[in-house]
């Protein structure tokens, strides 16, 4: 067993070298070879923008979340959005309206679903949670 030495992938460490111990544990360095991924950061604008022409699903701060093809945007992340269905939280329940272009204000806006279809979608696809296991508590006195 060797291991490689950091920054010079052809030289290697004598495998004795490659472990050390401390009293009654042993351990051993893994071979950890990765190579290197591009760099895949990507400013939040930059996203917004891939996003143009597709379908966006849209949650506000408040009670309100819209589904729509993005048309535009600024700097504010006030968008433009056309063919747009809002879904609106209510005491009886959720509320549709359907529109065909509206102008959203950025600070209200709490996050963005590219691609998404919607809360009704969306709970469609959620599975049933399996009942949690029921704990039973013993309490041992002395």
């Amino acid at each position: 067993y060797q291991r490689r030495v950091h920054g010079d992938p052809g030289r290697r460490l004598p495998a004795e070298s490659a472990s050390f111990s401390r009293p009654a544990v042993r351990f051993r360095i893994a071979d950890m070879t990765v190579p290197a991924a591009p760099p895949t950061s990507m400013m939040p604008l930059e996203l917004v923008d891939k996003c143009i022409g597709s379908r966006l699903w849209i949650v506000m701060k408040t009670e309100k979340e819209f589904v729509g093809t993005l048309r535009g945007f600024d700097n504010y992340m006030n968008m433009v959005l056309e063919d747009v269905t809002e879904f609106e939280l209510t005491p009886d329940g959720r509320r549709l309206t359907r529109l065909d272009q509206i102008l959203l204000n950025g600070n209200n806006i709490c996050l963005l679903v590219p691609g998404g279809e919607g809360p009704i979608a969306a709970d469609a696809t959620l599975q049933p949670a399996a009942p949690l296991p029921t704990a039973v508590a013993v309490i041992v006195s002395e």
